[in-house]
């Protein structure tokens, strides 16, 4: 044990630099963080669901929350539950079996809601489709207030998705 501690104080710390800021990126942030405070005037809640996806859309969303992107420094947080929810931010096609859920879901949140599907399969013009397990697309179950093409949409098309959705209510 003293000799991995040893080893420790004589090595240091090493990591690599911290990779540079995007000014693209800082921009689509500021505005996003703007945006929220005009029209929230406090934090943007997000309740993330998956309707049926392939999870190549969640991967994505995750990486909002990394150091590069750091969504929790813009003051957007993700909620478990869609009582405490802004927006519904809604992955793959609706399957029958989340079909109910996601109605529940819809009418917990309070309102002014905004509703963001994911990828083409939110959209409903993915590989999944419509068919005997599926309902389609999210706009199929609810209204829905924007889509964000791509399979699977990259985080900085989130991001612009999350700042068009908060600055068209």
């Amino acid at each position: 044990m003293y000799q991995i501690l040893k080893q420790i104080v004589r090595t240091g710390i090493r990591s690599e630099a911290p990779p540079a800021t995007d000014p693209e990126l800082r921009s689509i942030a500021q505005q996003l963080e703007a945006a929220m405070l005009r029209t929230l005037g406090r934090a943007l809640v997000i309740r993330q669901i998956d309707a049926g996806s392939c999870n190549g859309c969640e991967l994505e969303i995750h990486m909002l929350s990394n150091p590069y992107y750091n969504l929790e420094a813009l003051g957007i947080k993700f909620a478990a539950s869609p009582k405490h929810a802004d927006m519904l931010l809604i992955t793959g096609p609706v399957t029958k079996n989340m079909e109910t859920a996601l109605l529940r879901a819809y009418d917990c949140t309070p309102a002014p809601k905004l509703v963001v599907a994911v990828g083409d399969c939110g959209a409903g013009c993915g590989v999944f489709g419509k068919s005997y397990a599926s309902c389609g697309g999210v706009a199929e179950v609810i209204p829905v207030d924007l889509v964000v093409p791509g399979c699977p949409p990259t985080p900085r098309a989130l991001l612009q998705g999350i700042l068009t959705a908060i600055s068209g209510v």
